[in-house]
């Protein structure tokens, strides 16, 4: 009967790579000391220096880097904000030109119907 597969976790490996990326102790060293191979040592201390700089690369996007999405995006909230104000100038003026304007309904032919809506 084969023997079952150990899984290691990634507190584990990191432990055992960061033990072989120091340089005090031979593979073998470490390998024995924590019960894995010397392969298994040298293939997460690998994957340890590859992967570290990833944990100090800067995750903050600069301002001319932003996609097309995200400028299409800004380019339809500003055009939304101008058709805002501009329907709440005209539902001003409508109100002020019909007198009180609390019982009185607006027709819709005084508002212009946004087909996108």
């Amino acid at each position: 009967m084969a023997r079952k597969r150990r899984v290691f976790s990634g507190a584990f490996k990191a432990k055992v790579a960061l033990a072989a990326s120091r340089g005090d102790k031979s593979t073998a060293e470490i390998a024995v000391k924590f019960a894995v191979h010397t392969s298994q040592v040298t293939a997460w201390k690998k994957q340890l220096l590859a992967g570290a700089a990833e944990l100090f690369a800067d995750g903050r996007g600069r301002p001319d880097e932003t996609s097309a999405d995200e400028q299409e995006i800004y380019e339809q909230i500003g055009s939304l904000k101008i058709e805002v104000e501009w329907l709440k100038k005209i539902y001003r003026a409508h109100l002020s030109s019909s007198g009180d304007g609390l019982n009185q309904n607006m027709e819709s032919s005084a508002l212009p119907v946004n087909a996108n809506c």
